[in-house]
């Protein structure tokens, strides 16, 4: 009985179903087993147009020619071994004359290649000149590989018509699966591309959030647009310290919605829109509708898959949907506010010495217009919970996320801009891993580093972190502690001095309070200062587990604490007691 339905291999459904979302219909198929699942699934599908040409040189060329006088992409399939190698001259034809053929070229599991296994090539790298964009789409096994295969086909599908167009290459995997039954394609998101010529899609009623990962400072321009985007849709924007937004509608968010026991609605967005790149934050907004813009036009997924990439400046995309747009609305980005302070008032005065606890009371200090430079993730998390002035900028690696290079980042900031205090703060084992950088002969004297030495890497000894269920034993070689003198009171002491440091320590809140002044004051910049700052480890997770649940159930800590000890009886009397 002759096949009427399409494959159950997940990874050529999704190519198919793709394919006719994007309105690609000519089809010209060369005979072979291994692309077998993927041209039953076309064949008696009236959508498609199929042709036949036994010969993938011929058909390639075939294709070029369609092309040309459609205007249109064209698709040509082939089976494996050197069925493909074929295509290589035709396709060197379109990429020189920008012409959109789509080759999609069938292969066994990557996982054989070299294993002597019959018909089966490597084509994990193609001539340059043979297509702009070449994807391997594996077969579809669980969730995770099936976003990946709708993300890549789409994303290979934009690359026939972007940049003028040109040949692109998909390279699809099968099983050999002989299951046609399925009767209806799933519905595959076909993602939206547009540039700013285009005709832009319309913003729908509801909540938005402009979501900002790490970003470069942010001209007056670009603030002043997002500002009036906001003012006409009532959106806020979602930042952490590197997203360097400094307008009317920032929200620190990091404290409110990475709080362990309660959620906060304010984080759930009809539409997020997406700009900026890696964010260092790893909290983000719960959003239906994504858009990301951005001058590449690259589909990223980070989030979920986007329903539109907007390759334009930020500045345009915004200015455009101002210019639209009438009403004003502020009352989203008020209850932001008031829900952060709300938060940010029930941190205990017994807040553990930490990094937190530091971060918070030198926040409150840092001077107008300073530079900062955070380590990642311990260091970056504990200041991202608090506000420093928005003029100040802040900067974090967070594009390669290591560990190395911190203070050399700092240290270059801090030369091309000599008129500004450059704060670096950074955990021991960053600081050691750099350490070489104060040596140099060109060290700024405009240069601040707070370096927080608890004696190993204190991320995984964090409650929240895997590494956390090994205990002490974390710290032989997962957490790495005990090196670099073992929190040694003298060690960088010495050697900080001889290389012209004013140094300062500190080991309790006190020697924080007496030594702030001094270490952020911006009179005296004859020399560069370094605090040392020593932090238990224990005390670290203990603030960080504190910080993180301020809410219970939407309930403070405290009135959690106080519920659980007395019971229910003892709270409704102590509500009558008190009057509420």
């Amino acid at each position: 009985m002759a096949q009427k339905y399409y494959s159950v291999e997940q990874q050529v459904q999704v190519v198919v179903a793709l394919l006719k979302e994007y309105g690609i219909c000519r089809i010209i198929a060369s005979p072979g087993t291994t692309n077998l699942t993927f041209v039953a699934c076309l064949q008696h599908d009236p959508f498609f147009k199929v042709y036949s040409a036994p010969e993938e040189r011929s058909a390639a060329y075939m294709a070029i020619g369609m092309a040309e006088e459609s205007g249109e992409p064209v698709v040509i399939t082939c089976t494996g071994a050197t069925a493909s190698r074929n295509y290589y001259p035709a396709l060197t034809e379109a990429y020189y004359r920008k012409l959109p053929v789509l080759a999609i070229t069938a292969t066994q599991p990557r996982g054989i290649i070299g294993q002597l296994v019959p018909q089966v090539i490597d084509r994990s790298s193609m001539p340059k000149d043979t297509a702009n964009y070449s994807i391997h789409i594996p077969i579809v096994k669980d969730k995770a590989d099936y976003t990946f295969a709708v993300l890549k086909t789409n994303e290979a599908l934009h690359y026939l018509k972007r940049n003028g167009g040109g040949p692109v290459h998909i390279n699809l995997e099968t099983s050999y699966d002989k299951d046609f039954s399925v009767k209806e394609l799933p519905a595959v998101k076909k993602i939206g591309y547009y540039r700013i010529f285009d005709t832009l899609p319309p913003i729908s009623d509801g909540r938005i959030g402009i979501f900002v990962g790490s970003h470069s400072a942010m001209s007056s321009e670009l603030t002043e647009a997002i500002d009036k985007f906001c003012s006409k849709t009532g959106a806020v924007v979602f930042c952490d310290h590197t997203s360097n937004y400094k307008g009317k509608y920032r929200f620190l968010y990091p404290l409110v919605l990475s709080q362990d026991n309660w959620t906060s609605n304010l984080g759930k967005l009809d539409l997020m829109i997406h700009i900026g790149g890696v964010s260092g934050a790893y909290t983000q907004p719960n959003s239906g509708r994504k858009w990301r813009v951005c001058e590449d036009g690259l589909i990223r997924s980070v989030y979920g898959l986007p329903e539109a990439v907007f390759e334009m400046r930020e500045l345009d995309f915004f200015n455009h949907y101002a210019g639209l747009l009438q009403k004003e609305k502020a009352s989203y980005l008020n209850a932001c506010h008031e829900t952060y302070q709300s938060i940010y008032n029930l941190i205990p005065e017994s807040l553990p010495f930490s990094n937190i606890w530091v971060a918070m009371m030198l926040s409150k200090m840092i001077p107008e217009n300073s530079i900062m430079h955070y380590g990642i993730l311990n260091s970056l998390r504990s200041w991202n919970f608090f506000e420093i002035p928005l003029s100040a900028n802040s900067y974090c690696n967070v594009g390669g996320f290591g560990i190395d290079g911190p203070l050399s980042t700092a240290i270059g900031g801090a030369l091309a801009q000599p008129d500004k205090i450059h704060f670096t703060i950074v955990g021991d084992l960053a600081f050691f891993y750099d350490l070489n950088s104060l040596g140099n002969r060109h060290l700024p004297s405009n240069l601040r580093i707070l370096l927080i030495n608890n004696g190993r890497g204190t991320e995984f000894t964090n409650y929240n972190h895997p590494a956390y269920a090994f205990g002490e034993d974390a710290d032989i070689y997962m957490a790495a502690a005990g090196h670099y003198g073992n929190k040694s009171s003298e060690l960088v002491k010495h050697y900080a001095e001889d290389l012209g440091f004013e140094y300062m320590t500190a080991s309790s809140k006190d020697d924080i309070t007496a030594l702030a002044p001094i270490f952020t004051d911006t009179t005296n910049t004859s020399r560069p200062k370094l605090m040392e700052v020593f932090t238990d480890s224990k005390l670290e997770t203990e603030a960080l587990h504190i910080i993180r649940n301020l809410k219970v159930d939407g309930k403070s800590v405290l009135e959690s604490k106080i519920r659980n000890a007395i019971g229910r009886k003892g709270v409704e009397t102590v509500k009558k007691i008190l009057g509420k």
